[in-house]
């Protein structure tokens, strides 16, 4: 493990109504195995490979779903102090939804929003980060950010995170898409959500070997599609979706 560096996503939650189920649909889908936390509470996790974790499932209980919270992935951003950056989220504009908490003997996470409501998650881990790598198969590739004013959203996660412009794309009437950055490798974009979209949130997209063959699997074990399969500029291919449960995943595979 590397050095606990402020700005690199590390970990991804999927929080739904139905774990055996969405356990069953990512396994044949993504290709991932589970694993088991050894911690105080139970707590199943996604590896994409042998004993390699990359986050877990978080049952979505009746009174979370009743207080209108849907399906959906959070992904977590390191930091070496997780009060220190939630503080200065608040400054920024952003908001705290669950204030710094302990998870006993592995580290300290909280939950925010940027100032346009989207939310994420920020992790301070005991034993460090991941080395700055490209992703591999059955990783996350992309992290995509839906917003309403994605110059302001990347102005707070600038601040916030240290990220950096790596490129603009010119999307004509759907305006500019904002990639962005930190270390050797690039993390994703942003842009300003069309009314479709209902509120700004993360699309996370995971890399597969081939995004169509994956996409009739999503269809075959009862996901949708919503857009896509398609090319984007450079050649790679993606494809937006729906797992059966309800929450939006997107894929991901190199030309």
């Amino acid at each position: 493990m590397a050095e606990n560096k402020l700005g690199r996503f590390v970990w991804y939650d999927l929080a739904t109504p139905d774990p055996d189920g969405a356990q069953a649909f990512y396994t044949k889908v993504v290709g991932w195995g589970t694993m088991q936390w050894d911690g105080p509470m139970p707590y199943t996790m996604w590896t994409h490979a042998p004993q390699a974790p990359l986050g877990g499932i978080m049952p979505l209980d009746d009174k979370a779903q009743t207080a209108g919270a849907p399906p959906h992935w959070l992904a977590y951003v390191s930091t070496p102090d997780c009060a220190a950056t939630a503080a200065k989220a608040v400054e920024l504009g952003g908001k705290v939804l669950k204030e710094p908490s302990e998870i006993p003997a592995t580290g300290m996470f909280a939950v925010l929003t940027d100032p346009q409501g989207a939310e994420f998650a920020v992790y301070q881990s005991t034993a460090g980060g991941p080395e700055d790598k490209p992703p591999e198969l059955q990783q996350f590739s992309w992290h995509e950010l839906a917003t309403t004013d994605w110059e302001a959203g990347f102005d707070f996660y600038a601040r916030l995170f240290g990220w950096s412009k790596t490129d603009d794309m010119d999307m004509g009437e759907m305006g500019t898409y904002r990639m962005f950055g930190f270390g050797q490798w690039p993390l994703g974009g942003m842009f300003n959500k069309p009314p479709e979209i209902p509120a700004p949130g993360w699309l996370y997209y995971v890399k597969v070997p081939d995004v169509n063959a994956a996409a009739e699997t999503v269809k075959a074990e009862g996901g949708k599609v919503l857009n896509g399969p398609m090319e984007v500029p450079g050649g790679d291919m993606i494809v937006q979706c729906v797992d059966p449960q309800g929450a939006a995943f997107a894929l991901h595979s190199a030309k």
